[in-house]
């Protein structure tokens, strides 16, 4: 079962044409303006045509370039308008879609993870997918005894195609960065590096799995699936009756859908690791499920950061309580002592305060309205070399323990973006964040 490692060299072409297709349009682009084209026509036109490049290839590919992409399309909300009308609609596509394999290819991989009876186990198997992971695909079955399930099973050769897109998109990000204006791509590409081989064990997924089901068993409002069986690279849950994804609410739903679901995801993200001593860490769009009866469905548990204190860090919720008071001086006392800024390194601490707003402002309020409007004005405002704050993130360190705490939180502020929504977020904060609830 080599079918992806087997098209490496075409993977690598794929990736390595990205940059160029995006050199080749912007100097077609000029010859247009030159010829009296109007300025944003051009570049309406060079966007349009790059962004189908980019997540078309992303989405094809799968591996890591898939990983990316969803990774990607959680920030979506934050780019300029002229930049995210174009992109938008093949940023979101990547969230609940990708190409599948042949059958014949998932029941190989059945009887090699669950052996030659796996028949007798698994009764039934529907025909195609009905969901894409960016490793994986997922398929309905039943279960021998009565129970339907999820069937996720690993695409042939993922591990090898992961790693090989992964370094061929680390040395892209600097060259691809034009593709994706204002994002640092190198730092994406690095954390999900780091954390490959975790999202490749489908064992690892499993016990995650069974301890967010343990903890949510009862909750009135989160829905996580129990593991019913796992192999190397399959993994069978229970089916969750799920008419969408979360994707659906942030394209049409009513504003009190937005509201309700909002909340129902905040509530998930921060009460998860004082419950499991693990951050659900993948928070786009299509692992969170609209159930029917408006409870919230959570899927896929390959990317969790697993924290050594059973909890978010109680400096974490300290320092955003003090960030909220707009104590300037004890914040960056608090950073330096947590490692955020090292010790001869010199900030201005006002400034300091305004590049956390992100962070800051949604905690200051009852109820906060986010908005792709408000993250965009953030985005843009700490990523302008004019503004006083734009040195501040050159100068600030990120300690290891917080990196993923950090990419997952802001990924998050992405997707409540996307969904307009309005929530309690102070509220939730002073129950669920250790250090917090002093405010």
């Amino acid at each position: 079962m080599t079918e992806l490692p087997r098209k490496a060299v075409a993977r690598t072409a794929k990736l390595a044409a990205l940059p160029l297709g995006y050199a080749g349009r912007s100097a077609l682009g000029i010859g247009k303006r030159i010829g009296g084209a109007p300025a944003e026509v051009v570049l309406t036109e060079i966007q349009q045509r790059t962004a189908e490049q980019l997540f078309r290839t992303l989405g094809e590919l799968k591996g890591g370039a898939m990983k990316m992409g969803q990774m990607l399309s959680v920030l979506e909300s934050a780019f300029p308008e002229q930049i995210a009308g174009p992109y938008r609609e093949q940023l979101t596509r990547l969230q609940d879609a990708a190409p599948p394999m042949p059958t014949q290819t998932v029941r190989d991989i059945l009887e090699h993870d669950l052996g030659p009876d796996w028949r007798e186990q698994l009764v039934w198997l529907d025909g195609g997918p009905t969901a894409a992971a960016s490793i994986g695909q997922v398929h309905k079955g039943r279960w021998h005894d009565g129970r339907e399930v999820a069937v996720k099973v690993q695409y042939p050769g993922a591990g090898e195609a992961l790693l090989s897109d992964l370094r061929q998109l680390s040395r892209l990000a600097r060259t691809a960065a034009p593709l994706v204006p204002g994002v640092d791509l190198k730092p994406l590409v690095a954390e999900l590096q780091a954390r490959a081989a975790d999202e490749l064990d489908y064992r690892l997924e499993a016990d995650a799995q069974r301890t967010f089901a343990e903890a949510f068993r009862d909750d009135p409002d989160i829905v996580v699936p129990d593991v019913v069986a796992v192999g190397d690279t399959t993994l069978v849950t229970e089916w969750l009756e799920s008419p969408a994804s979360m994707a659906s609410v942030i394209a049409d739903g009513t504003q009190e859908e937005r509201d309700h679901y909002g909340e129902l995801f905040v509530r998930f993200l921060f009460s998860g690791p004082a419950r499991t001593g693990m951050l659900h860490a993948d928070p786009h769009p299509g692992n969170y499920r609209v159930l029917p009866d408006g409870r919230l469905g959570v899927l896929d548990f390959g990317a969790v950061a697993r924290l050594p204190d059973r909890g978010l860090p109680e400096a974490m919720g300290r320092l955003l309580r003090v960030a909220a008071e707009q104590d300037e001086a004890g914040l960056v006392e608090g950073l330096r002592a947590e490692g955020f800024i090292k010790d001869r390194v010199r900030v201005d601490p006002a400034q300091v305060l305004e590049y956390l707003a992100p962070f800051v402002e949604p905690t200051r309020e009852e109820t906060f309205q986010f908005s792709r409007q408000w993250m965009r004005t953030q985005f843009a405002r700490i990523n302008d070399p004019r503004d006083p704050a734009y040195t501040v993130g050159m100068k600030l360190n990120l300690p290891p323990s917080y990196l993923l705490i950090h990419r997952t939180w802001l990924a998050g502020l992405g997707v409540l973006c996307q969904l307009e929504c309005e929530a309690p977020f102070r509220q939730i904060l002073i129950e669920s964040l250790p250090g917090f609830a002093e405010i």
